[in-house]
């Protein structure tokens, strides 16, 4: 693991949710909040999961260990989701561009939600995340077929496609 791969991955990430938010604020607002009965129940519950467990990662990457995600109470629109993820992004951005190779191998410790302690190499935790995301946007696109929305695909080679176009 390598700092490009590192970056690859995350360029990924950022592609891969801004084109699953470009689909899912086109909804209506009862269309966004309709109870699916899924992990999140909603298009806005899977998304809010997306921005906080990207923040959360990020808090425990700069040393921080937060105790819980952050609310949903002032995410109510697909918009004002986007614009906590790109702060989140931001973030991300200026971390990794001050990552080397060698710090990726270093082990990283954090502590849980329910307060026990994880140690893991850094590398392999933002591997994780960038998979978390992926495994969240697919719960998006079927809510987003189940409303009856055109859905996208952000399969990892899609985005290479589009960056050799």
């Amino acid at each position: 693991m390598t700092t490009a791969d590192i970056e690859f991955l995350f360029g990924y990430n950022r592609w891969a949710n801004q084109k699953t938010f470009d689909v899912a604020s086109r909804l209506e607002a009862q269309d966004f909040m309709k109870q699916l009965g899924t992990s999140f129940a909603t298009v806005h519950g899977t998304l809010v999961q997306i921005v906080g467990a990207e923040w959360v990662w990020l808090e425990r990457w700069n040393g921080s260990s937060p105790q819980s995600r952050p609310g949903a109470s002032d995410l109510t629109t697909a918009e004002a989701i986007r614009q906590r993820l790109s702060e989140v992004e931001g973030g991300q951005q200026k971390l990794i561009s001050s990552l080397t190779d060698s710090a990726l191998v270093n082990a990283f410790s954090y502590t849980s939600f329910s307060g026990e302690q994880w140690t893991y190499p850094l590398g392999l935790s933002m591997q994780h995340l960038v998979n978390h995301s992926s495994y969240h946007r697919g719960q998006v696109t079927t809510l987003l077929r189940q409303l009856g929305a055109d859905a996208i695909s952000t399969d990892l080679l899609r985005y290479v496609d589009a960056l050799n176009a």
